[in-house]
């Protein structure tokens, strides 16, 4: 009855996934999200599983459905009867260049990276406030450093950061609100460039790509080690931020 529980949305691939491997190592039972990768979702539960019986809850849902956002943390809490941390990563990343930028796109980047986040931690709150939990937002270096042709997604990860603090403030003191903000991590699936990478980790002090096991060990920390933290952005993104 006293294991803790954590809900992480867009937890079947790349980053999300490694998050709820590192959040289940650390001793925590996990919902496991997606949307549609649902054959990844089921083969992650099986191996968490493998390790600990009865420690996950696999759920899809389209997270522009905002009628399903309070359901999922309802699915969680009616399973495993608490909540202790919500990790908003599930995220829509796409171009939109001034001048063919569409309503659709429009609302898809900005609901999943920033309308959902918010109703999700609404919704959680809570239960995060009867467990004294945590929320972890994932941002980018794209919150606060435009991209070019990816006006939307820049504008959408910002009101995250800024939820982040925000939510510090509306939640405290009984819940704990931060961000990880990754550089290059995870190359896109789509739409690669090997001359904009090349050059993107010329401009990286430490010369690389970050791995998703790094990222995930920084949410891990601010979940459950990061007693005094809140309302923090945490840059992981190997000091690109210092060279613009």
């Amino acid at each position: 009855m006293d294991t803790r529980v954590a809900l992480v949305t867009g937890s079947a691939r790349r980053i999300g996934a490694a998050i709820a491997r590192a959040l289940h190592a650390a001793g925590y039972d996990v919902a496991l999200h997606c949307r549609t990768s649902v054959r990844e979702r089921d083969a992650l539960a099986a191996e968490l599983e493998a390790r600990r019986p009865g420690s996950t809850l696999a759920l899809q849902a389209d997270l522009a459905a905002f009628d399903r956002l309070p359901e999922l943390v309802a699915q969680v809490v009616g399973r495993f009867g608490r909540l202790d941390a919500l990790v908003n990563n599930a995220s829509t990343f796409e171009p939109t260049p001034v001048g063919t930028t569409t309503p659709a796109q429009w609302d898809s980047l900005m609901a999943s990276n920033a309308r959902a986040p918010f109703f999700l931690a609404q919704a959680a709150a809570p239960h995060l406030v009867a467990s004294q939990g945590a929320i972890v937002n994932l941002v980018d270096v794209y919150a606060e450093r435009p991209l070019r042709e990816h006006t939307v997604y820049c504008m959408a990860k910002a009101a995250l950061l800024m939820m982040t603090r925000s939510l510090a403030l509306e939640l405290g003191p009984e819940v704990r609100v931060n961000a990880v903000s990754p550089g290059a991590i995870l190359w896109p699936e789509e739409n690669g460039d090997a001359e904009d990478r090349a050059s993107m980790l010329a401009r990286t002090p430490l010369g690389r790509t970050g791995t998703p096991e790094e990222v995930a060990e920084a949410v891990r920390w601010l979940v459950q080690d990061a007693g005094y933290s809140t309302g923090q952005v945490l840059h992981l993104d190997g000091g690109r931020m210092l060279a613009g």
